[in-house]
């Protein structure tokens, strides 16, 4: 597979604050030069190193989807294809703008969400699934137990057409909206699996035909509680283990992405979608893209933001395609497995957290690494 050689992007530098001005003072006990001066070096070492993990990583890159929506823009679909492919080999995830869902959709579901979850407890449970549902997980509202060491609740939902999906009663127009953005979302889903088909060199619709069932994708609405003195995790560290991820968050900010050891922020920006890589499509790439841990982290206000998972069908034998390993004279880095059976232990680890951190590399992805 060839491609087209691009620059690395430009990801703004991080500039420390500088001390533009130190005003005198008259000190009791007469400071010498020299302690004021370790003083100084001891207050740019701590800036230092607030601001390294950001500035070792910088910003995830951004990639304007707009040639997609255009017709006769064969060169901006190509620059934007590239873009995607260069963002997930090196980072697995990008800030998606121009993307086609309107801004003043999400905000409206995001607004919706914040009033649900603000509601007394009792009436967002009465948003539970009703019992004998049968559904790939729990739709409707759930909460993470208090031994988790996720702190956060959520509504999940599947494609309105299944269903299995249970929406509160308040606030006005919540369904609605959710809907929208759920089919909005999923629109989106399709089209980046497309890009990422034509990026990594595949047989055209190959992925659109391995993926082709929609009855295990999903969307939540998530709700973090703001940072305690004894707690401050929202999200555990963790990749996610389905094709890919689209997030649309509010201002607060909080998720972050690893990267060469250095957690970058994914910071919010009006209108901006944040896409990630998750670990069946490196499977399928051998490792050619990257699946990026992330985690959230609590801030002092409550922080409310939504998940669209583009998954594939629980059946689905997932392993290594020929394109990435027989035809290029690689080995394969993973056995094949079935994608139900590791989304259940993925869901048995979370209920049961290994007693030391060491077991969970045991409960990802890796436990197919060969």
């Amino acid at each position: 597979m060839s491609t087209l050689e691009l620059p690395n992007p430009n990801h703004p530098s991080v500039q420390l604050p500088c001390l533009s001005k130190v005003k005198e003072r008259r000190v009791e006990y007469g400071v010498t030069l020299f302690s004021f001066l370790l003083l100084v070096a001891s207050i740019l070492i701590r800036v230092s190193n607030s601001e390294r993990d950001m500035a070792a990583g910088g910003a995830l890159p951004v990639v304007d989807l707009a040639p997609f929506f255009t017709e006769d823009d064969s060169g901006g679909v190509a620059r934007a294809t590239e873009a995607v492919l260069e963002a997930c080999r090196t980072h697995g995830c990008f800030r998606a703008v121009n993307h086609g869902v309107p801004a003043e959709l999400m905000a409206r579901a995001l607004e919706l969400s914040a009033a649900f979850f603000a509601l007394p407890d009792d009436k967002k449970a009465r948003a539970r699934q009703a019992e004998g549902t049968v559904a790939p997980l729990p739709a409707g509202y759930a909460r993470q137990p208090a031994y988790s060491a996720d702190k956060h609740e959520y509504v999940l939902m599947f494609d309105p057409k299944l269903g299995f999906n249970e929406y509160p009663a308040e606030p006005a127009g919540f369904r609605e909206a959710v809907e929208e953005c759920y089919a909005k979302l999923s629109e989106l889903g399709l089209l980046v699996q497309e890009v990422l088909n034509e990026s990594m060199g595949l047989p055209p619709g190959f992925l659109r035909g391995y993926n082709g069932d929609r009855g295990f994708d999903f969307m939540s609405a998530f709700h973090y509680f703001p940072v305690t003195e004894e707690e401050n995790n929202g999200l555990s560290a963790h990749e996610d283990g389905n094709c890919i991820t689209f997030v649309i968050q509010d201002g607060v900010g909080g998720l972050e992405v690893l990267k060469d050891g250095d957690w970058i922020p994914a910071e919010p920006a009006d209108g901006s979608i944040i896409v990630n890589i998750g670990d069946v499509i490196q499977v399928l790439s051998n490792n050619k893209l990257k699946s990026p841990m992330h985690r959230v982290v609590r801030k002092p206000v409550h922080r409310h933001s939504f998940a669209f998972f583009l998954n594939t069908h629980g059946d689905k034998w997932i392993e290594p395609l020929p394109e990435f390993t027989t035809k290029i004279g690689e080995s394969p880095r993973y056995r094949g497995f079935v994608f139900n059976e590791y989304m259940q232990m993925r869901m048995r680890a979370k209920l049961n957290p290994p007693s030391r951190p060491e077991d969970g590399v045991r409960n990802n992805i890796t436990h197919f690494a060969i």
